[in-house]
């Protein structure tokens, strides 16, 4: 089985030449940095953040020719394996995240710098939230993943596009598969910004953040003839938890409601931890969920945060109690 090992690019680019070749259903094993490009280690602090170079974010392996690609067939990957390093990392980058902006609108200060280190044995990834003390499976997948532009240039990677990209879909783990347009010969697979565990919304802007080594199955779909990319899912049912607090928000714009939801999961969790880690919590755990798109005037997105994850039982025991949460 092929080894491709962690050699990076961070743009988008068509005319970069491929790191390595497979064939159609091929099984190989593709290492990944985590999204720092090891700015960030096991033994980093909050300061850490401040000289955080973005020219180096989202470094991706690749790319990979797929031979025979041409423009209009596509590439299925099926992802069979991931192995992590033992630990990963959350963060809250001043400028970056879903409520960035909001700091004037909210009694929270959430502009962080942020940072939560995790310790992975596995099976699932742990850190300290305040006196809490938190467990998450470990669902790994990658952030990024794709083909090559159509595009001539350097494009960013911090968007999705058509090629797939930072799509950030917690569900393509072991026993998924994703289909990507090829609009270049060769396809130019590239895979990276790999994750432990994630959130519906990856809110703050980071899930649990770690290197891993990626085991997957390349096959080649001949006139294909999509866009954009198709998912298949196997394991949605494995990811639920067991109970969950939940909170909706209301209002006639989905982006707004969605704010309401997570601030609402974070005032509460802010009885136990600072706000600032309630919101790196809710990135890494928190689901968003759009209820309803048809009650005019007020669509309502719903953030779920599942109970399970805090060690606490008695702690969990007064968040399942609704007046004391309210109260």
């Amino acid at each position: 089985m092929l080894t491709i090992h962690a050699v990076t690019h961070n743009k988008w680019d068509n005319s970069l030449k491929p790191i390595a070749s497979v064939k159609d259903g091929d099984v190989i094993e593709v290492e990944t940095k985590e999204a720092s490009d090891g700015q960030i280690t096991p033994s980093s602090t909050v300061e850490d953040l401040r000289g955080l170079n973005f020219d180096l974010i989202h470094p991706l392996t690749g790319p990979i020719e797929v031979e025979g690609a041409e423009p209009g067939d596509a590439v299925e990957v099926e992802f069979l394996e991931f192995k992590d390093m033992g630990w990963g990392w959350t963060a809250v980058i001043p400028g970056f995240g879903f409520l960035a902006q909001d700091s004037y609108t909210t009694p929270m200060d959430l502009s962080g710098p942020g940072l939560k280190i995790w310790k992975s044995d596995g099976e699932h990834s742990r850190a300290t939230f305040g006196n809490i003390h938190v467990k998450v499976r470990n669902f790994p997948f990658p952030g990024v993943i794709g083909t090559a532009l159509r595009a001539p240039g350097r494009w960013s990677t911090i968007p999705p596009r058509e090629n797939g990209g930072n799509m950030d879909v917690k569900h393509l783990t072991v026993g998924s598969r994703v289909i990507l347009p090829v609009f270049k010969r060769g396809a130019l697979l590239s895979i990276g910004d790999t994750h432990l565990a994630q959130g519906d919304g990856e809110v703050c802007g980071s899930a649990i953040e770690a290197p891993l080594t990626v085991k997957l199955r390349v096959r080649l779909i001949k006139n294909a003839g999509i866009s954009q990319p198709i998912f298949y899912f196997s394991k949605v049912k494995e990811m639920d938890y067991d109970e969950y607090l939940a909170y909706p928000g209301m209002s006639p714009n989905l982006w707004e409601a969605s704010k309401i939801a997570v601030k609402g999961i974070i005032s509460i969790l802010s009885r136990y931890m600072t706000p600032l880690e309630a919101y790196m919590l809710s990135s890494a755990t928190l689901d968003l969920k759009v209820s309803q798109v048809v009650d005019v005037p007020n669509w309502i997105v719903t953030a779920y945060f599942p109970l399970d994850v805090i060690e606490e039982r008695e702690v969990r025991e007064e968040l399942r109690e609704l007046d004391k949460v309210v109260g």
